[in-house]
């Protein structure tokens, strides 16, 4: 069977340990979409793995990871996480890590422009400046530099050479800052290449001859980070939805089975942008602290609040999703109260349909008592206290979808299927 999983929030719902537990059934694993902007994490007898591009599944034995075309590459963090993983143990090399010949790679100049086109607006993004954006817009302007122009000096020199004298001179008009080099550039990421010329793959060749065998896609970040449905312009740059999986990946003729949606027991989300339910104050800061809302990647602190069934109802929606996992139920052990958002208002006025504009929407609650017991022990829902039971499904019948597996802690075991 092959299964897709994706975020239904804004990103940082531990897709992570999702990934590593299905991909315990699946031979090839794939990510389709993102750059080192997004971070999977995954505990193994109690040792942390953060991953920034290379699937989770590579932690398991006679698998094959691969990273799309959907994917942008920033070469160097990728290297840095070769050489972690085989440090630690782990058996990276083409055999198991295949990477997109038509993916495009991230260069100096897209990580200045991310941070100095931050620096410059009004409206602040609140992005990592890892240069994804500027990355994809070079793609989708067709100047973008791709890891098969990469692997190849000549075309790589003519490629860069061409952007430099664009990027060049934009940054010294609007920037006031110094020209890069070509020689260091050039130099650089010519050791790049040579590191992961081996990893290069025509993937469209190769699904095809393993095409008979069970893949898992998996995405970064979530939904309402998607570029044309998510909370724009607080977004990624790219398609986190389902459907972006087979054309980020090069595999439109691998069917999926099964469409498999991560949510948290409640929401985060990072950066600037509209988050209805966000709790301010202590509660929030408690949630924080217990749920360990720091970012993967960069560490910045995770806004907490309550779960919005609305927005979940939609990404269910645009994902097609067939079932829901639960995340980080554990985290609500403590509260006396727990309240869900089932509906929004604006100026007293109920709103019957989704609001695209969320700068003016209040959140209708619904509250439940919480069950103030210890979950991270607990891997049979028929030992649940009741009332996470009745949290569980008051859950599935707003989103009108069942929910398998519940996650109550960091470790891979640390999971009651229902």
């Amino acid at each position: 069977m092959n299964i897709a999983v994706v975020g239904l929030q804004w990103g940082d719902e531990g897709k992570g340990k999702i990934i590593d537990y299905f991909s315990q059934n699946a031979d090839i694993i794939v990510r389709f979409q993102g750059g080192n902007n997004a971070g999977h994490t995954v505990v193994v007898n109690g040792k942390k793995f953060i991953f920034h591009l290379i699937p989770s599944g590579i932690l398991r034995k006679n698998k094959i990871c691969v990273i799309g075309n959907g994917v942008v590459i920033d070469p160097q963090v990728l290297i840095e996480e070769i050489t972690f993983l085989r440090k630690e143990g782990v058996e990276v090399g083409p055999h198991n890590l295949k990477i997109s010949l038509l993916s495009h790679i991230i260069l100096p100049y897209h990580k200045i422009i991310d941070a100095l086109r931050e620096k410059r607006r009004k409206i602040k993004i609140g992005t990592t400046k890892r240069g994804i954006g500027p990355c994809y817009a070079d793609k989708i302007s067709r100047c973008g530099i791709r890891l098969i122009d990469l692997i190849n000096p000549k075309v790589f020199s003519l490629k860069l050479k061409d952007n430099l004298r664009e990027k060049n001179a934009l940054f010294k008009k609007v920037y006031k800052t110094q020209p890069f080099s070509f020689k260091k550039i050039y130099q650089d990421y010519s050791y790049y290449a040579e590191f992961l010329k081996p990893f290069a793959t025509d993937l469209v060749d190769f699904f095809l001859k393993v095409k008979k065998e069970s893949f898992l896609f998996e995405g970064a970040q979530g939904t309402f980070l998607d570029i044309d449905f998510g909370t724009y312009p607080f977004v990624t740059s790219s398609s986190t939805l389902s459907l972006n999986a087979p054309l980020g990946s090069g595999a439109p003729f691998i069917p999926i089975h099964k469409i498999v949606g991560v949510t948290k027991a409640y929401t985060t989300r990072v950066g600037e942008g509209p988050f209805p339910t966000e709790i301010r104050g202590k509660l929030g800061k408690k949630l924080r602290q217990k749920g360990k809302e720091f970012g993967a990647t960069t560490q910045r602190m995770r806004r907490c609040g309550w779960l919005d069934l609305v927005m979940l109802r939609r990404a269910v929606i645009l994902n097609n999703i067939n079932e829901i996992i639960i995340t980080k139920l554990d985290v609500l052990d403590d509260l006396e109260k727990i309240k869900f958002c089932i509906g929004y208002k604006e100026k007293s006025k109920v709103l019957k349909e989704f609001p695209y504009d969320f700068s003016s929407v209040e959140p209708i609650y619904e509250e439940i008592y919480g069950w103030r017991t210890p979950l991270e022990k607990v891997r049979e829902f028929k030992d649940l206290p009741q009332q996470a039971k009745r949290y569980i499904r008051i859950i599935e019948r707003f989103i009108q979808r069942k929910i398998s597996y519940i996650s109550v802690g960091e470790e891979r075991e640390a999971m009651i299927k229902i």
